[in-house]
């Protein structure tokens, strides 16, 4: 039913009191898919992403009253997804894991034991090198390349000019391309 709802429609049954509840689980059905997608290719393990993603609701959850509309529900769900996502890899990286080499370790090992990166032996080297990318770039890479993303829409989610985004994915790319040509 949630895919027949537009978000406008799903608003208005969150603004319902005795709707709400209802309302945030089509809105949770409607949108989780794509936004796991998106926090799986940032911190590759499934518990951790679940982790990220259920916090992502929650925070939604608790912002949804305050929505503005000014973006599109999906675009505002996402920029939660993409800074809870920035901030469990920073959070990775000063707890256990203190060098970029380390949860670079861990991220890849997450893939190479990963369902959800089956592919063939240059797939996984392309994964491997986005890995390597800071999580801010890779995080742009990932939503220009895979979600196909407009910039504009990506300066919503992210917060950053077009022109930064697009100076961003085009150094990420290079740093793929050498990192995937050079090993």
């Amino acid at each position: 039913m949630s895919a027949d709802l537009s978000d406008e429609e799903l608003l208005a049954l969150f603004a319902q009191e005795d709707r709400r509840h209802y309302a945030f689980n089509l809105i949770v059905r409607k949108h989780q898919q794509r936004l796991y997608s998106f926090v799986r290719r940032m911190v590759t393990d499934p518990d951790e992403t679940q982790d990220v993603l259920q916090n992502t609701f929650i925070k939604a959850w608790n912002g949804l009253g305050n929505f503005r509309g000014d973006a599109q529900l999906y675009s505002w769900l996402y920029r939660i997804a993409h800074n809870e996502s920035i901030s469990h890899l920073a959070r990775m990286r000063r707890g256990l894991f203190t060098s970029d080499e380390r949860v670079f370790d861990r991220l890849t090992t997450t893939l190479d034991n990963s369902e959800h990166f089956s592919g063939d032996a240059i797939q996984l080297k392309l994964q491997k090198a986005i890995m390597r990318l800071p999580a801010k770039q890779r995080a742009v890479f990932n939503m220009r390349y895979f979600d196909e993303m407009k910039y504009e829409d990506m300066s919503q989610v992210t917060g950053t000019s077009v022109g930064a985004l697009k100076s961003s994915y085009h150094i990420a790319v290079k740093k793929i391309e050498e990192w995937v040509t050079g090993e």
